[in-house]
C-alpha cells in the first residue's frame, strides 16, 4: 500500500513533522510513502487519521537537523529525513553523522540551506514605499535559492520591529505588519521605487572601495553573481573596477608619507619594556612576573590582565577560588568583589587570619561574556582550567601549604583532577595532585546566588566550618 503526502508551502516543518509521527506510529516503512502527493502509477491513500501504537523518541540534533534540511529546494528531502528518522527508531546505524552516506547528504543540504539564510540577511534591500499609517512602510524582492523565506524572515522581524515591511519572493511572501509576521503566497516581482537610502548606501559603498585589495574570486564566493540584479549597489561594481588599475597607478605615484619621528607602535615599546619570563621561574616572584606575560589559552585576549595571588608567601593554608571576577579583574587583586568581602566575612568568623593565608585562583584571568555596559561571569571550561594549573602549581611548589581549600567545583577540580559534582564532597577531605590534602567547601559566589534565605544561611555556615576545619589541619 502507498500513502499520499502533501504539504503546504508555509509551516512545511510542522506539516511534516506531524506526517512522519502518523507514519512512523503505524510502522510505515519509507518506500510505501509518496511525499509528493502524487501517488505515482499505483493507487494511494492517505494515511491514518489517528495515531498507531508505536511511539518513538529521537534525540535533539535529529529535530535541529530536520528543522533546516525542510527549507532545502531538493524534491527528496521529505524522503530522506523520514529514512533517517526510520533508521534511528530500528536503530540502523548512525544517520545523522558525517560518516554515513544519508548523514552526509542530510549535512550537506542543511549547509546549504543555512547559507542561503545568511544571503537573505546580507543582500535583502528594502525601499520604503509611501504610507498612510504612523509606521513607516517597506518592501524588498528576493530570490533565494531555497525555500528559505519563512526561517529567514524571524530576523527581519526581530530587527526591524517598528516598521511595516513586505519581502516578496518567487516562492512566498512574508508580510510584517503592527508587529505580526504572516505568509502568503508568491508574488511577482514588484515595482519598487528609489528611496534615498538606495543612494546614500550607493555612496558609501563607493567611497569604501579599495582597488589596491580586488579579489574577484573571493567577491563572487561572498556576492554571487545571481544576486546582483536587486542590489542597488552592484550598478556600480563594472565602473569601479574599469577604473582600479588607474586608481592604483595613482596611489603609487603618490606614495607613503614618513611618520613622524617617535610614532612607533605603542604594542611595540609595550613589549620591549616587558621583562622577558624565565622557562622556569625559581621564585614565587619570578613565578607572578612570568604569569602576567601569560599566554597559554585565549582568555588573556579579553582579560584586563592577570591576577596573581596575594597573602603570606611560607602560608601553611592556601585558599583556592575558580576565578577573578569584574573588581579583581580591574584592580588585579583576587576576592576584592561580593564573592570575596562574603569569603572574608566568613574567614573572620572563623578565625581565619587573610594576611596568614595564601589567597589565589584556579584560572588567573577573567573569563566573561559582554552585555551591554556589563560583563557577565562565565564559568572556564575543562582545558582552560587544565592550562592554568600550571600557574597554581608553581604556587603551591614555592609556598608548600600544609593544606588547600577548594571554593566550588573549578577549584577542586584544579587542585584534585576530580571532576565530578561538588554537593557529595563538600566538607571532605580529598587528595591532591600535589599530594598535600584538599578540603573541599562551597564558592561564596554560590551562596551569594542561593536565593532561599535557609539555604544561603546553612551554606554559610558550612564555609565557616570548612575555614575552621582547613585552619586547624594547617596547623597541625
Amino acid at each position: 500500500m502507498n500513502f499520499a503526502i502533501s504539504l503546504p508551502e508555509h509551516g512545511t516543518f510542522d506539516a511534516w513533522r506531524g506526517a512522519a509521527r502518523m507514519a512512523i506510529s503505524h510502522h510505515i516503512p519509507p518506500d510505501q510513502l509518496d511525499w509528493a502527493g502524487s501517488g505515482g502509477l499505483f493507487a494511494s491513500t492517505p494515511l491514518p487519521v489517528d495515531p498507531g501504537p508505536h511511539q518513538v523518541l529521537v534525540p535533539q540534533a535529529f529535530v535541529k537537523l530536520a528543522g533546516s534540511v525542510i527549507w532545502h529546494s531538493a524534491p527528496e528531502r521529505f524522503a530522506l529525513l523520514y529514512q533517517a528518522l526510520w533508521r534511528i527508531d530500528r536503530h540502523e546505524g548512525t544517520p545523522l553523522s558525517q560518516a554515513d552516506f544519508l548523514g552526509r547528504r542530510l549535512n550537506l543540504l542543511a549547509k546549504g540551506v543555512g547559507r542561503d539564510i545568511h544571503k537573505m540577511h546580507a543582500f535583502v534591500r528594502f525601499r520604503e514605499c509611501p504610507t498612510d499609517g504612523p509606521r513607516r512602510r517597506f518592501a524588498a524582492w528576493f530570490e533565494p535559492e531555497h525555500n528559505t523565506l519563512e526561517p529567514g524572515a524571524i530576523f527581519f522581524a526581530k530587527r526591524f520591529g517598528d516598521m511595516d515591511w513586505m519581502i516578496a519572493t518567487p516562492g512566498l511572501t512574508a508580510q510584517f505588519q503592527n508587529g505580526k509576521l504572516t505568509f502568503g503566497p508568491a508574488a511577482h516581482r514588484p515595482d519598487l521605487p528609489e528611496d534615498a537610502s538606495a543612494g546614500l548606501w550607493a555612496t558609501y559603498f563607493a567611497n569604501i572601495f579599495n582597488p589596491a585589495r580586488i579579489k574577484l574570486d573571493a567577491m563572487r564566493s561572498e556576492m554571487p553573481k545571481k544576486y546582483w540584479k536587486n542590489l542597488p549597489e552592484t550598478r556600480l561594481i563594472p565602473e569601479m573596477l574599469k577604473d582600479a588599475e588607474a586608481r592604483v597607478q595613482r596611489m603609487r605615484e603618490a606614495g607613503a608619507s614618513q611618520a613622524r619621528p617617535g610614532a612607533a607602535a605603542i604594542s611595540t615599546r609595550y613589549r620591549a619594556a616587558m621583562p622577558q619570563a624565565p622557562v622556569l621561574p625559581k621564585t614565587l616572584d619570578q613565578a607572578r612576573d612570568a604569569a602576567l606575560q601569560c599566554r597559554r589559552c585565549s582568555l588573556c585576549e579579553a582579560a584586563t590582565q592577570t591576577v596573581w595571588g596575594t597573602g603570606a608567601n611560607d602560608a601553611s593554608l592556601i585558599i583556592v577560588g575558580e576565578q577573578p571576577g569584574d573588581q579583581e579583574d580591574l584592580t588585579g587583586r583576587p576576592f576584592i568583589g561580593p564573592a570575596g568581602r562574603a569569603l572574608r566575612e566568613a574567614m573572620t568568623v572563623a578565625g581565619v587570619d587573610a594576611d596568614k593565608v595564601w589567597l589565589t585562583n584556579a584560572v588567573k584571568h577573567f573569563k566573561f561574556t559582554p552585555r551591554g555596559k556589563q560583563r557577565l561571569h562565565q564559568t572556564p571550561d575543562r582545558t582552560e582550567v587544565e592550562h592554568c594549573r600550571w600557574w597554581l602549581g608553581l604556587e603551591l611548589a614555592f609556598i608548600r601549604p600544609k593544606v588547600a581549600l577548594a571554593l566550588g567545583a573549578s577549584a577542586a577540580f584544579a587542585l584534585t583532577g576530580n571532576a565530578s559534582p561538588l554537593a557529595a564532597r563538600r566538607g571532605k577531605v580529598e587528595a591532591g595532585l600535589h599530594e598535600r590534602p584538599v578540603l573541599i567547601s562551597w564558592h561564596p559566589a554560590y551562596i551569594l546566588r542561593l536565593t532561599d534565605p535557609t539555604s544561603q544561611s546553612r551554606a554559610r555556615d558550612e564555609l565557616t566550618d570548612d575555614l575552621r576545619a582547613a585552619l586547624a589541619m594547617a596547623h597541625g
